[in-house]
């Protein structure tokens, strides 16, 4: 075990924070969480715990020093440079957790040097994340964390995030779906190269690197090798052993109809996420395998049905939409 730093954690309660308080836990680190204590306030008794809400008062950190913070709940662009400014002198690093949807254009095989979204008016202001709006605004929340701190900002942009705890049911949907089994209506072209990084993978790289006090801008993507579409399917029937039969339809007759599904998007429009994430294996992200994800994801949904929200995209639709594509 290396140095016991203290890390202020901004969050860590709820799926990606959750996994770095636990990763922090784990290697030693003394670790202050700072929320508002609605999000399983029972949670990491061994940690200390400072309620606030970063949206109206920090007054309860002030005369504290950390050796970082890390902020994995920053969306909007005041709160964020509130918390920045008022850290900047309490923290040797301030470890950020963006996104890649900071990037104005999906252009494959892009680095942490493309080109990111632009403000709009009003955007420093904002009380909610508007509709498309969250590119843009994670891109000004990395300003101002490089403003209040030069030198000392550590800005991590992940692509989808999976694993147990993830409320959005992007990969929790695919997983379940080819339990299931049965005719799966899978979207789009079978070789579209898809992203995603299990959120422990992230969660431990992410102390990894502020315990050796790396700076920069780090595209966290995965896995390390190419994924397709069909691969990641093929994962979760295969680790699953369902009978899921998966028939694959185009962009067009899906947008035309209105559809949604999770990790797919009109690729003639959208294009597809494939971004280089060499800067951040070259400081240690290492993977674990698909199917280790795919069979934690489906025992965590087994404890606990209730625990996550589920896609919108019912048996049913999906039924109509495979007989109306087969005939």
């Amino acid at each position: 075990m290396g140095e016991r730093l203290s890390l202020l954690i901004l969050g860590g309660t709820r799926f990606v924070g959750r996994h770095l308080t636990e990763a922090a836990l784990a290697a030693g680190h003394r670790v202050t969480l700072f929320n508002r204590g609605r999000t399983n306030p029972d949670l990491f008794p061994q940690a200390e715990h400072v309620q606030g809400d970063r949206g109206r008062d920090l007054s309860r950190l002030d005369g504290r020093r950390w050796d970082a913070v890390i902020d994995v709940n920053g969306y909007l662009p005041k709160e964020v440079r509130a918390s920045a400014e008022r850290l900047a002198g309490a923290v040797e690093r301030y470890v950020y957790v963006s996104t890649l949807s900071v990037y104005a254009d999906w252009i494959p095989g892009m680095d942490e040097d493309a080109p990111l979204e632009q403000p709009a008016p009003g955007d420093e202001d904002l009380s909610n994340v508007p509709p498309r709006g969250y590119g843009r605004l994670k891109a000004l929340c990395e300003r101002f964390v490089q403003e209040a701190v030069p030198d000392r900002a550590l800005l991590v942009r992940p692509c989808i995030i999976v694993g147990p705890w993830d409320p959005t049911g992007r990969f929790t949907y695919w997983v379940e779906r080819a339990a299931r089994g049965g005719e799966v209506l899978a979207p789009g072209r079978p070789d579209r190269p898809v992203e995603l990084i299990d959120a422990r993978d992230l969660a431990v790289w992410v102390v990894v690197i502020t315990e050796r006090r790396e700076t920069g801008i780090y595209n966290a993507t995965g896995p390390r090798d190419l994924l397709t579409m069909e691969g990641m399917l093929h994962a979760c029937r295969d680790t699953l052993g369902s009978d899921a039969r998966f028939t694959w339809v185009p962009d067009d007759f899906l947008e035309d109809r209105g559809v949604r599904l999770p990790f797919w998007l009109h690729e003639g429009k959208h294009g597809y996420n494939l971004t280089d994430h060499t800067r951040a294996i070259e400081k240690g992200l290492i993977y674990r395998p698909l199917a280790d994800t795919v069979r934690d994801v489906h025992g965590w949904v087994a404890e606990d049905p209730q625990g996550r929200d589920p896609y919108d995209f019912p048996p049913g639709r999906e039924a109509d939409l495979l007989s109306l594509w087969n005939r």
